[in-house]
């Protein structure tokens, strides 16, 4: 997936609110950008981070910069933007890029289902029904080991239990972790950080709840699906 603007360099001088980001920009200028990502972005919004930002000119939106990527400058990039997996995922669905995933004739993302609950994908085919939930994968505190999540997330340990209730009915469900970092090549939980969606996932996996885990490619040109990574959880 293509970035449809170019990004542009900056520097983080702080990030606040959650949702924005003070920035100085190449020429100098200091602005404000969006920061679409509701996680703790632990070890992601260090003042003075190089990032990449998306500008826009839509006349709708406040705020004329979003905050895409936090650009390590080893060669490694971090996607921030938590919108991106799915995009991503559902062109490569459609693609049938994920062997896991390929053998489905329609991709429906967004269904309602459970309780007050929209699945990530359902997809429908021959062998049935399958919900795919994702999560964007950030945290990095060992090199190499990506982990999830970075914060607590009620909301997460809902999704399992929701998947979970899916398997009871005769569905396959699948909780897919995106990690949107080059860096990692394996994936655990951070279960110190949220015991009750680490005991949520548990349950989900002994229940029959598949775990796949990709990496990603990515650019201040584009992000894209990677390989597999290895699942330690």
């Amino acid at each position: 997936m293509e970035f449809p603007t170019p990004l542009i360099p900056a520097r983080l001088i702080r990030r606040y609110k959650r949702f924005l980001a003070d920035v100085t920009l190449e020429d100098g200028r200091e602005v404000t950008a969006h920061c679409a990502n509701p996680g703790s972005m632990m070890g992601l919004a260090e003042p003075g981070s190089k990032i990449w930002l998306e500008p826009n000119d839509d006349p709708k939106k406040k705020l004329k910069f979003g905050w895409r990527l936090v650009d390590h400058e080893n060669g490694h990039f971090t996607g921030v933007d938590t919108s991106v997996p799915n995009r991503a995922l559902k062109a490569a669905l459609e693609a049938r890029e994920i062997p896991e995933l390929g053998a489905y004739d329609a991709v429906r993302p967004e269904v309602k289902y459970g309780e007050n609950s929209r699945i990530d994908f359902l997809l429908e085919g021959a062998a049935g029904l399958t919900y795919v939930e994702v999560k964007s994968v950030t945290l990095n505190r060992t090199p190499g080991l990506a982990e999830f999540p970075d914060s607590v997330t009620k909301r997460g340990a809902k999704h399992l239990a929701e998947l979970t209730n899916m398997v009871s009915e005769g569905h396959r469900a699948v909780m897919l972790y995106l990690v949107q970092r080059t860096d990692c090549d394996r994936f655990d939980l951070a279960r110190d950080i949220d015991p009750n969606y680490a005991a949520a996932y548990e349950i989900a996996r002994t229940a029959g709840v598949d775990v796949i885990c990709y990496g990603t490619k990515i650019s201040p040109q584009s992000i894209g699906i990677g390989k597999p990574l290895a699942v330690l959880a």
